[in-house]
This record gives C-alpha cells, sequence and structure tokens, in this order.
C-alpha cells in the first residue's frame, strides 16, 4: 500500500496531454445534462406528447452510444486514439448545428435524430477517451486517474444544467400556461408559442456545435503520446477472452445499470418536484436541485477518489451502491421535502460508480482492452431504455404523476423511483463480488 502512494496519479510529462484529454470529460457533461431537461422541455411545447414519447429524448441520446460504440473501437485499433476523437467530435458538432433543421420544420423526430447524431459522436469520445487516461501512466493508479479525469465531467454538467434552466426552461413560453390554459389558446397563438419554443431549444445546441468546433481545433494541433504497445491479438481472439471474463461481464451489467439510474434520477427529479409543487402547493424550482445532486456528485468524485487511495476501489463501490440504494428507496416513500433530499443525496453515492466499474472491467487488460472499452460504452444504452421503463410506470394511471397510489400512499412517481434503487443495488452487488475475487487473488 506505501508502494502505491508513492506512485504518481498523473506524471509530470503526461500533464498537459491529460488535460487535454480531460476536457472532453467536460464537454460530454455539458451535452448530458443539457438533454436531461429536454423530457420535461418537449412535453412542456408539445402537450399532445406522452409521458414515454417524451422520454424518448433519453432513448435517442443513449442508443447511440450502444449504435456506434463498438464501430469507434474497431476505428481506433486500426488508425489511433487522435483520430478517434477528431471524428467524435465532427460528429458532435453535425449533430448540435442539425437542431436548426429540426427547429425550422417543427419536427420532434427530427429533434430525435440530431441528439442520436450527437450521440454517436460521444461514443467516439468516451470509447477513446476513458482508455487513454488509463494507459497514460502507471497501472497501479490507473482507476484513481480515471476517476481524477471523470471529477471534471460533473463541471460540464453542472454548465449544462445552467445553460438549460437559464437559456431554456425559463425562457419557454409554454411554461408559463397550464396545461388547460394551453390547449385553450387560438391556433395561430399556439403556432407562435411553439416556434419560439423550438429556437429556444435548438439555441444551446447550435452554440455547443461552434464551442466543439473551436476544442476540436486545439486538439488536431495537439501532440497526443502513443500509448505502450501492447501484443495484437485477432478481433474473435479479443471476444473469446472478453466473454470468458466474468469481472468483465459483470461490468457491463453494472455499468447499464449504473448509467440507467443516473439518468432516471436526473430527469424525472423534473416530474418528481412538479407532483410536490402541486400537492403541497409550493414553488420549488426543479433544476436549482438538480444543480444540488452534480454539486453532491462532483464532491463525491473527489471524496472518492481520496478514499481509493487507501481503500480497494470494489470496498469503495459497494459501500457507495449501497448508499445510493437506500437512499433510492427514502425518495420513494418518505413524504414531502425528505423525500425529495433523498433522491438528490443519490448521486453522491453514483459519483464514483462510471469510472470505477470501467477501471476494474478492464483492469490488467491488453489489446483487448480496446474492444473491452467498446462494450462498457455500449452499456450506457441502460440510460435509452431505463427512463423509457420509467415512463411508462407513470403513463399506468394516465399522464398525471399520482394518478395511481401505491400501498395507499406513494404517487406513482415516487414509486417509479423503484427502478434505480434496483440498479444501485445491482451496482453495489458487483463491488461486493469484485472484493471477495480480489481478496481471494492475493491470498
Amino acid at each position: 500500500m506505501s508502494n502505491q502512494k508513492r506512485v504518481p496519479i498523473v506524471s509530470k510529462d503526461l500533464f498537459f496531454p491529460f488535460i487535454i484529454i480531460t476536457s472532453l470529460f467536460a464537454l460530454w457533461g455539458i451535452a448530458n445534462d443539457l438533454t436531461n431537461p429536454m423530457v420535461s422541455a418537449f412535453k412542456k411545447v408539445m402537450p399532445e406528447l406522452t409521458n414515454i414519447q417524451a422520454s424518448l429524448v433519453q432513448f435517442a441520446f443513449y442508443f447511440g452510444y450502444f449504435f456506434m460504440a463498438l464501430p469507434a473501437a474497431l476505428f481506433i485499433r486500426k488508425f489511433t486514439y487522435k483520430s478517434g476523437i477528431l471524428l467524435g467530435l465532427t460528429l458532435y458538432a453535425i449533430g448540435a448545428f442539425m437542431f436548426y433543421p429540426a427547429a425550422a420544420y417543427e419536427d420532434y423526430n427530427f429533434f430525435l435524430i440530431s441528439l442520436w447524431v450527437i450521440t454517436c459522436g460521444l461514443a467516439f469520445l468516451e470509447t477513446t477517451a476513458n482508455p487513454l487516461v488509463l494507459a497514460l501512466g502507471a497501472k497501479e493508479t490507473a482507476t484513481q486517474r480515471l476517476n481524477l479525469a471523470q471529477a471534471f465531467n460533473p463541471v460540464g454538467s453542472l454548465t449544462g444544467m445552467i445553460i438549460a434552466q437559464v437559456f431554456v426552461i425559463s425562457a419557454l413560453r409554454s411554461d408559463d400556461y397550464t396545461v388547460e390554459a394551453y390547449n385553450a389558446l387560438a391556433s395561430n397563438e399556439l403556432a407562435a408559442i411553439r416556434e419560439n419554443d423550438l429556437g429556444v431549444i435548438s439555441v444551446p445546441y447550435i452554440s455547443l456545435g461552434v464551442l466543439v468546433l473551436v476544442i476540436m481545433t486545439v486538439i488536431f494541433f495537439t501532440k497526443i503520446p502513443k500509448t505502450p504497445v501492447e501484443e495484437k491479438m485477432s478481433l474473435s481472439a479479443s471476444f473469446k477472452k472478453l466473454f470468458a471474463n466474468k469481472t468483465y461481464l459483470g461490468g457491463v451489467l453494472a455499468q447499464a445499470a449504473c448509467v440507467g439510474s443516473q439518468i432516471m434520477c436526473w430527469t424525472y427529479i423534473f416530474q418528481y418536484v412538479d407532483n410536490l409543487n402541486e400537492v403541497t402547493g409550493m414553488s420549488l424550482t426543479a433544476t436549482n436541485y438538480n444543480i444540488a445532486a452534480m454539486i453532491l456528485f462532483l464532491s463525491g468524485r473527489w471524496i472518492g477518489t481520496g478514499l481509493m487511495r487507501r481503500l480497494n476501489p470494489s470496498k469503495v463501490l459497494m459501500i457507495f451502491g449501497t448508499g445510493g440504494a437506500l437512499c433510492a428507496i427514502g425518495a420513494i416513500t418518505l413524504p414531502g421535502m425528505t423525500g425529495l433530499i433523498s433522491l438528490v443525496g443519490i448521486s453522491i453515492f453514483m459519483s464514483i460508480m462510471f469510472p470505477t466499474i470501467y477501471g476494474i472491467a478492464l483492469n490488467n487488460m491488453g489489446d483487448e482492452a480496446k474492444i473491452g472499452s467498446a462494450g462498457l460504452v455500449m452499456a450506457i444504452v441502460g440510460g435509452a431504455f431505463l427512463p423509457v421503463v420509467q415512463g411508462a410506470i407513470l403513463d399506468m394511471g394516465g399522464d398525471g404523476f399520482a394518478d395511481v397510489k401505491f400501498l395507499g400512499y406513494i404517487p406513482e412517481i415516487n414509486f417509479s423511483f423503484i427502478l434505480p434503487a434496483l440498479c444501485l443495488a445491482i451496482v453495489a452487488l458487483y463491488g461486493y463480488t469484485t472484493l471477495i475475487k480480489s481478496k481471494v487473488a492475493i491470498s
């Protein structure tokens, strides 16, 4: 343990490239959390959408990871990490600029396609950046290094949340009306409001596309160091080795559960707050609580990275997974503000999960890590399917959030967080099983 403490997380000669790659973590954080409130935004602008249809925002966004992760891995396997980054940023920018024609045509499906193209680009970035960060230094500190890089992802997420609240949610004219009053407007008034609000939604994405082009230019002229050369194995041999690795397969499942729980908690907190306002008569702003959740998430990343200097990463993952599951149960069963605080509190426990699962699952891999990375990025598809299932729970009794009461007092919006609770329990179990394996290996 003392030897590990003397190994630097990032060596001085790799510090600048590490910073350049780390900036990408913030960049996809902006896209992720700019998009989460869009489920609620599109539902307000287009009230004809059901909760399931509105949740297709998340399906389109996160399905891109599943679709493009393996092609991205094959691309960087044949070419270079830098080529993968540049192609990812190109797709990111194209998808962002597609929001302009989507708003002009006022076509919900066009918006969904635009989001899908953005995440095809993000799939390249995540498939490339995560294993590259693991390789930029000593193997002993690889998981800590990835947690450090991922700690900047919430900075981007906070930026995305603030942009969503200041430039989108608060600027929507459709949000100034109740559903009944909005539907009662004349057709020309409805058309004007919809045109305005879809334009409001598109502007941050178009601006983000410009930022991506600037960053892409910087990276184009930056020398990215080559990673240590590993012995090349055939593609079939890589797949065979991965499918025989139970720690890796468990990591893919845990990663899907981890991302699914994140997206569900950060998406449906808006509906949770809306229902709380309706029941209590309060005027809470959901974005403020989502920002608080992200601050806890960021804090948890730094705390977790520090803990891993002393504790086995699997043990930290088990503890955090258990804490998150308990908070999710609190969000389900506890009334009023207490339940909302429990929901916000989940984020501190979700903080270290993605990079820690990633590091554990790819530990001690050679050339197959590039293909293995794709499987872990494909697991992000949990963020596509699980919010749709949660939306289906909300639609059980109608378009409202409390049409059905479970156990006589739990509204369906609260009960829907049973899904994150189960997902976080799966992550805790993965931490426990890999901790036992590591102890057996040492003994």
